[in-house]
């Protein structure tokens, strides 16, 4: 293996001592003061050395690190510091993932410093990788099984070692210092916060990663402080080590994470269970042949190739630089099914120049890897049903960081679909368009979500974060309890109705209409 693969493999972004020295010397500032120091992937050795230099008082520091060559190095580092601290030192070879870590903890005099930077990867790289670098596999967020298949399961290898170090903690008083995304910070927190861990106040110090490791990513500090009395469930937010204000606090409230706990808490209200409205647009993970574009009076795919296929599987699509820049949609999309349940072999009768096209490229889209498409029909998409083919839309791009709604009409007399990166809300009329626009748009709407959105993460937008806010209870303020109470019956009435003739629908599509799709014969 490579260099270069193996430091995607092990996450292997080295901490260079000065950042080591400014993050030990900001913990020295609050006034801990540890008595062992505990490294459990501790690299090279930079935090070995910096806490040496800065901690006089600790007893004993352990560094463990899984890379034999680190822990020459690590050796190396430390033995000119050594002789002059009166602290016991071991470094030594060791898998995270297949060590005895509650014996060694146990063993440590308090308060205890665990620090470090563990590997910043997830474990679907290493999973491409077929790395053995990885905790064993278990769902212990009992993720439902197509959570767990469309990217809820994919975790920072950070994030489970950070999961495992707060564990160690239950019985212990000490601190928790680790450079990490910032996404993944957060997630731990939650995770401490929901299950007992008494901590402290967090903070979170940001950091420029582009500087220090060349990563393009949001990084930072986190501190947690961890003591039997501790009950606090919020972090104190700073722009860089230097800062001695908190530029913004977040936490829990209520077991809601909320993105600033400043804003007022009334708007909380709104949250609560209502019906699952928002849904994420078509996932099919192959846009060259499944997504074309118009030149002249041809379709052309991702390929270059002409493309002759049914007007009946055509349809507008909108991406998400579309909705941000309000564009019409400038391509269209093979829709093989009318509900994830479908099997696109009815093609075969209904549409078969789409189902020789789909067979003629099968090459392709056997090479899809998601596990959604796994033991299902083939040429089979995701995130289709009944609502994809509503004829008006409210939508939101997931990737774009606003807070920006924008109405779909149909387009060409034909419903417009959304790519996988937007979220929508299908409506059946241009009224209950406009009405859920009118809503959706209003101060309370955008004030509760704001409350609930960090704007740092890959995602910030999410159908969970859509459906967190209780449609009824935001027209209740608003005085459009009524209206709102028909547009969700009218939307339940119309999907309940589509679902019950998928394949009508698809035998006879939208024949009857006069068009304008794109390849379209005269009839």
């Amino acid at each position: 293996m490579n260099r270069q693969l193996r430091n995607v493999e092990f996450g292997d972004f080295q901490t260079p001592v000065s950042l080591a020295r400014d993050i030990c010397a900001l913990i020295a500032r609050t006034g801990f003061q540890p008595a062992a120091i505990l490294e459990p992937t501790c690299g090279t050795g930079a935090f070995l050395q910096a806490a040496l230099e800065t901690f006089p008082g600790v007893t004993r520091i352990l560094g463990f690190d899984i890379n034999p060559q680190h822990i020459t190095q690590a050796r190396h580092t430390i033995t000119p510091i050594n002789p002059h601290s009166p602290a016991s030192v071991e470094i030594c070879q060791a898998d995270f993932f297949r060590t005895d870590w509650t014996n060694i903890v146990a063993a440590l005099p308090e308060p205890l410093l665990v620090i470090g930077n563990p590997p910043w990867v997830t474990n679907t790289a290493l999973s491409t990788l077929s790395s053995t670098n990885l905790p064993v596999k278990s769902n212990r967020d009992h993720l439902r099984g197509i959570d767990a298949l469309t990217g809820s399961s994919n975790f920072d290898i950070s994030e489970w070692i950070m999961r495992e170090i707060i564990s160690w903690f239950r019985d212990k008083t000490g601190l928790l210092a680790m450079l990490c995304k910032t996404t993944v910070a957060r997630k731990v927190l939650k995770y401490a916060w929901h299950n007992g861990i008494h901590s402290g106040t967090a903070s979170l110090y940001l950091i420029d990663a582009h500087t220090h490791f060349g990563a393009a990513v949001d990084a930072c500090l986190l501190l947690v402080p961890i003591t039997p009395t501790g009950t606090d469930k919020v972090c104190q937010v700073f722009h860089s080590l230097d800062a001695v204000q908190p530029a913004s606090t977040f936490g829990l409230r209520e077991g809601i994470l909320v993105a600033d706990t400043a804003l007022p808490p009334h708007w909380q209200e709104l949250g609560g269970n209502s019906l699952k409205v928002w849904r994420s647009g078509i996932k099919h993970d192959c846009s060259n042949v499944f997504e074309l574009h118009v030149e002249g009076d041809r379709l052309v795919n991702g390929l270059g190739t002409q493309v002759d296929i049914e007007p009946e599987v055509l349809f507008p699509l909108l991406k998400s630089a579309d909705l941000a820049a309000r564009r019409r949609p400038q391509r269209w999309i093979l829709v093989p099914q009318r509900a994830a349940n479908d099997d696109p072999n009815h093609l075969k009768t209904h549409a078969p120049k789409a189902w020789h096209y789909l067979t003629a490229h099968a090459h392709l889209l056997n090479k899809r890897k998601s596990q959604i498409y796994k033991n299902r029909p083939r040429f089979s998409i995701f995130d289709v049903g009944s609502y994809s083919f509503a004829p008006w839309k409210v939508a939101i791009s997931g990737l774009y960081k606003k807070l920006e709604f924008v109405q779909v009409p149909p387009y060409a007399d034909r419903p417009v679909m959304l790519d996988d990166t937007c979220y929508f809300f299908s409506c059946y009329s241009a009224e209950a368009c406009n009405l859920l626009y009118e809503l959706v748009t209003s101060e309370p709407a955008k004030a509760f979500w704001s409350s609930r959105i960090f704007w740092d993460a890959k995602r910030p937008i999410t159908a969970h974060l859509l459906n967190a806010l209780d449609l009824r209870r935001l027209a209740r303020l608003l005085g459009k309890e009524a209206a709102v109470d028909q547009l969700l019956a009218e939307r339940q009435i119309a999907e309940s109705t589509q679902g019950a003739n998928q394949y009508l629908l698809f035998q006879n599509g939208f024949a009857e209409e006069e068009t304008e799709v794109p390849g379209r014969e005269e009839r």
